[in-house]
């Protein structure tokens, strides 16, 4: 009895192999995501074109605090900025990493007293990438832990 043991014990470890093999592929046949972005080539040539409106530390001393109330009013205070011509209008732009979902764009106004105010909806917990940026410059991109409350960006962040 003892005989017919050892073949079904060695013919068992390739088994389970053979099995676990198989049931892989399934899974990775059932679940393909596919493509993350269907204009990958596109974007990965943009990448430059968005550096060049990043300023650099040495030659912008560029920096902005962000702060979020309650009720989803957006304010948003530019420091080193030079006042010849600062923008009309800034681009605040919220990701999820990893997410699927498009980014939530909020356009900030300039007021008379210089700051920008703009609106954002209903937000939720989690984790944020958090850009600002204009038609000439882009802030350090940060993240954030949690509701957005009040956000640092540029010589800003390092003064706290």
């Amino acid at each position: 009895m003892q005989r017919a043991l050892w073949p079904w014990l060695l013919a068992g470890g390739p088994a389970i192999v053979v099995v676990a093999s198989l049931c892989t592929a399934w899974m990775a046949v059932r679940s393909d995501d596919g493509l993350v972005a269907q204009d990958y080539y596109k974007r990965g040539l943009m990448i430059n074109q968005k550096l060049r409106n990043s300023p650099a530390a040495n030659e912008m001393k560029l920096g902005a605090l962000l702060h979020v109330g309650d009720n989803g009013t957006v304010r948003a205070q530019l420091s080193g900025l030079p006042q010849a011509a600062p923008p009309e209008t800034l681009r605040l732009k919220l990701t999820r990493p990893g997410a699927v979902a498009p980014p939530v764009l909020v356009v900030l106004e300039r007021r008379d007293d210089g700051e920008y105010v703009g609106t954002l909806g209903a937000q939720t917990g989690g984790r944020w990438i958090v850009n600002l940026e204009s038609d000439l410059w882009r802030l350090p991109t940060t993240t954030v832990v949690g509701r957005l409350r009040d956000v640092r960006f540029g010589v800003s962040a390092d003064a706290s």
